[in-house]
């Protein structure tokens, strides 16, 4: 893709989504981050906060999304803001790219697996750059290819998701940089 195109969706929020939002900007490419009233976040450009009615619109069973991660999710209303708001990305993307661990189950550690699996039911390209591995993994419908640093993910699609764990670690922040340096010409 040239330099310019594209729409990152992300949620603005430290570690991930601002290492994601500053490879954006770097590269020209638009940023819409996806917040509700009162959540702390350190990306500014692009804010789009979430009204009551559209989280209600994006609202999702947390008995059902306990079940389906394997652990269970607290009924806080905190909580259930960020898996709303983590709906609207992966909904307004194209595909999805995350950062964290995935678990031996095959899903991805913490609430930013919730974007994870709601990319898998969506049939969306997934992309997950596990910290602990240092390595990408593509979803490839029914388990994780880890890729090489020959066959590194690009990003394709114009509507693209940033997403993943605060606690973002130096070779992950490497690993976005490069994702975006690949994909975008200079």
């Amino acid at each position: 893709m040239k330099r310019g195109d594209g729409i990152l969706f992300s949620g603005g929020a430290a570690g991930a989504e601002a290492a994601f939002g500053a490879c954006a900007e770097a590269h020209g490419v638009e940023e819409v981050n996806f917040t509700f009233e009162g959540h702390k976040i350190v990306r500014h450009r692009g804010v789009r906060v979430l009204n009551h009615e559209e989280l209600q619109a994006g609202d999702v069973s947390l008995e059902y999304v306990s079940r389906l991660m394997h652990r269970r999710y607290t009924d806080a209303p905190t909580i259930r803001k960020v898996l709303q708001t983590l709906g609207y990305q992966v909904n307004s993307g194209q595909e999805t790219y995350v950062v964290g661990a995935i678990l031996d189950d095959g899903t991805v550690r913490g609430g930013t697996g919730w974007g994870a699996e709601f990319a898998k039911l969506c049939n969306k390209p997934l992309h997950v750059f596990d910290q602990e591995k240092n390595a990408w993994f593509t979803w490839t419908g029914e388990d994780w290819r880890k890729r090489s640093s020959t066959d590194a993910p690009l990003i394709t699609h114009p509507h693209v998701t940033g997403t993943g764990t605060r606690t973002l670690k130096e070779n992950a922040k490497k690993a976005i940089d490069l994702l975006f340096s690949r994909s975008f010409e200079r």
